[in-house]
């Protein structure tokens, strides 16, 4: 069975890569600022005593700054920590140093932000009020990538600098304030899974038990936990935030978080989403892709003014509800009768595609009606020598060889990948003041192979894990958002993946749908990154102030 391997960022890196053994130890935070940067962001300096205290207790590393930034015209003052947090098994043994990054406002509407409780500080936390304001654990995916893509492409106070199309200039690269944070929304804490970003496996611990869908669950809920507790945040409403894979990683957790840890969450925001990976791997014994991605197609081709004038004239959203509709019907259909689909039927089925993809009706009939995203990148702008972005249509690059059947490489992703690593790397010394010799692994080959676990000879699918999470919890609301230009995660395979979770209609209400006319990272297009933030701030809020439908009903 032919699969797509790469699911989300961080599957495109497949290799294993050396990396040093040896860390550079940075300082446990204090809260007096002792100098200012020429950017108004404030850094800290403990005095010898606690910093041999702090190492001694937890054997975390961890920098506190402070800063601002301004988000729609009003200005948030914040404490930004970057670190690690040892997570140990109940015997104290280290497990695995996990990388983080928090960002906590400060204001009247916020208790300043507590110190991690260990014994020497047990008298001061006694003083600390735990905040009551929200909170949002935040990851991409892969599985294999850091959290640098939401963080600096969208939920962070500070983004990577790009045009107005989304696209990052030519190095040097540079962060800019990020008037679109969510920090007015809810406090922030990116996480790395083991594995990627500055997190390793402690000192004689093997990676194996961190690469694997529930092994990676066990151990994202396992910090989530931890920093909960070490910074009394219990009594805050709490958000999930997932890309690409790391949706896949929400749901498991949604589950897991509340039958083990006992852990209720308030919402979880679902960016470009797989929870079902059926709707995603075409091939033989699988047909349900290949109507899946025809309306992602249409949007590509509309996008590229490849479609008939009445098709190209029409707007968007009304033409991909035209498309989706004959996709998942007459389209449908056709490939359930597989071979036995009589040739004029077969004909007239290649000529609506032809129509709805921009893609010759002989080209179609060689393909068997069946088009595969990777062939569709390639073949759309053939005549061109341009090949599509996977991660996202609206950008192409050049082909070497116009003949060969699938894209070299995904021009969505070369121009960012080096953005987003030199700019975290210059970001986290010198303004988070976090130092390491370790690599930031962006996009890690080390968690390969991937422990599927029983779905590794089948599909991987934690719809029922939200479900479940979803019935147990009526409290809990979901959004999930999509880009139209996606060939990654198509949008209508997420639609499919709601339709059939089995809820009934009073949880379905608990459902939100965001659509935006760009890729995975719908957040790289200017517009889309205004709306993202939109669609975020009323989705916390409602989730925290409105009761969900159920009990809205029990008291009618």
């Amino acid at each position: 069975m032919k699969r797509i391997l790469v699911l989300g960022l961080g599957l495109m890196l497949a290799g294993k890569i050396a990396v040093a053994q040896e860390r550079s130890r940075s300082h446990p935070p204090t809260t007096d600022p002792t100098a200012r940067l020429a950017t108004t962001r404030e850094t800290t300096k403990p005095t010898e005593k606690e910093e041999k205290e702090h190492e001694k207790q937890t054997g975390d590393e961890l920098k506190i700054t402070s800063h601002s930034v301004e988000v729609r015209g009003k200005k948030i003052d914040y404490t930004a920590t970057a670190g690690t947090l040892v997570q140990r098994d109940e015997a104290g043994n280290a497990k695995a140093d996990m990388f983080f990054v928090a960002y906590v406002k400060k204001g009247p509407a916020t208790k300043p932000a507590p110190q991690p409780s260990t014994a020497a500080s047990d008298d001061a936390a006694k003083k600390i009020e735990a905040t009551t304001r929200p909170v949002t654990f935040v990851f991409n995916g892969g599985p294999g990538a850091a959290s640098v893509w939401l963080h600096l492409g969208t939920a962070g106070p500070r983004r990577i600098n790009l045009n107005e199309k989304g696209l990052p200039p030519g190095p040097p690269y540079e962060l800019v304030d990020n008037e679109s944070s969510w920090l007015d929304a809810t406090d922030l804490v990116f996480i790395d899974p083991v594995g990627t970003g500055y997190s390793r496996p402690a000192k004689g611990e093997k990676g194996e038990q961190f690469y694997g869908v529930r092994e990676d669950i066990e151990s994202m809920a396992a910090f989530i936990r931890l920093w909960t507790t070490r910074y009394q945040r219990w009594t805050s409403p709490k958000f999930l935030a997932g890309e690409s894979y790391g949706t896949t990683r929400a749901a498991g957790l949604s589950r897991y978080l509340l039958n083990r840890q006992g852990i209720s969450l308030n919402g979880i925001m679902l960016i470009s989403s797989v929870l079902d990976f059926q709707t995603l791997r075409p091939g033989e014994g699988n047909d349900l892709p290949y109507a899946l991605y025809v309306p992602s197609y249409a949007a590509a081709a509309w996008y590229h003014k490849k479609l008939g004038p009445e098709l190209q004239q029409r707007e968007l959203p009304k033409l991909l509800e035209e498309v989706k509709g004959w996709s998942m019907g007459e389209y449908g259909v056709a490939l359930l009768k597989g071979g036995g689909i009589p040739d004029d039927e077969k004909r007239a089925i290649a000529e609506k595609l032809a129509t709805y993809t921009g893609l010759p009706v002989d080209w179609i009939m060689r393909s068997d009606l069946r088009i595969d995203p990777m062939r569709f990148m390639k073949q759309l702008l053939n005549d061109q020598r341009k090949m599509l972005g996977r991660f996202d249509a609206r950008i192409t690059g050049f082909t070497s060889d116009p003949i060969e059947a699938e894209p070299e490489y995904d021009p969505s992703l070369a121009p960012y990948l080096g953005a987003y690593t030199a700019n975290f790397n210059d970001y986290v010394r010198r303004e988070l003041k976090f130092e390491s010799d370790l690599p930031y692994e962006v996009l890690s080959g080390r968690v390969q192979p991937w422990n599927y676990g029983p779905a590794g000879n089948g599909y991987l699918n934690v719809a029922d894990d939200l479900r479940d999470a979803m019935l147990q919890n009526p409290n809990m609301k979901v959004m999930f958002c999509s880009g139209w230009l996606d060939l990654a995660t198509p949008f209508a395979a997420t639609d499919y993946t709601i339709d059939h979770m089995g809820l009934v209609k009073e949880l379905r209400g608990n459902i939100t749908t965001e659509y935006f006319p760009a890729g995975h990272m719908m957040y790289h297009e200017a517009g889309s990154l205004k709306k993202l933030h939109e669609d975020i701030t009323r989705f916390v809020q409602s989730s925290i102030t409105s009761e969900s439908t159920p009990t809205k009903h029990a008291q009618e």
